[in-house]
């Protein structure tokens, strides 16, 4: 807990600002940046997510609604299986199974209802050019809304944020 003196003073005419990179494109990780981003533009923050390497499958068309998430060398998942028994065929698809029961039991929305919403919310959602360019990722290959920025001027974004995390 933060106590009052503690807190760093802003100015109250200014919304505040979170700065988030997402950098994994599983359905565990897509979570995370989603959830924080929303509940921040809720609080009447201005909120951006950087989405870098794999986290470009977030805000991708064609990859979005098929997240997963691996149970092999993955000791916090939704399967606790040793590597060896992780690696048969068909674990990945149990535990992505397991995840999205757990998400739907906990009235979660899926990823792309939280896309949704968060762009309503007014989110910005941060294509990085560089690891487009790397991965072959067009822009018509993003969802509607995005921005397609370096890193540069995710940085001069993120420099004026009250929050930056790496998610």
């Amino acid at each position: 807990m933060i106590a009052e003196d503690d807190a760093v003073p802003t100015d109250p005419s200014a919304p505040r600002r979170l700065a988030l990179v997402a950098s994994k494109g599983t359905l565990d990780q897509a979570y995370p940046p989603l959830i924080l981003a929303t509940t921040a533009a809720s609080l009447g923050w201005e909120a951006g997510i950087y989405f870098t390497f794999y986290g470009l499958d977030i805000i991708h068309r064609e990859r979005l609604e098929k997240l997963k998430v691996a149970s092999l060398a993955n000791p916090a998942g939704p399967i606790r299986l040793p590597n060896l028994i992780g690696a048969l065929p068909g674990a990945t698809l149990g535990a992505t199974a397991m995840m999205k029961k757990w998400m739907s039991n906990a009235a979660m929305p899926t990823v792309p209802e939280f896309i949704e919403m968060a762009s309503g919310l007014g989110v910005r959602f941060f294509a990085c050019a560089t690891t487009m360019g790397v991965m072959g990722v067009t822009a018509g290959d993003l969802i509607d809304g995005c921005d397609i920025a370096g890193a540069a001027a995710f940085l001069d974004y993120a420099a004026t944020a009250d929050v930056q995390l790496f998610v």
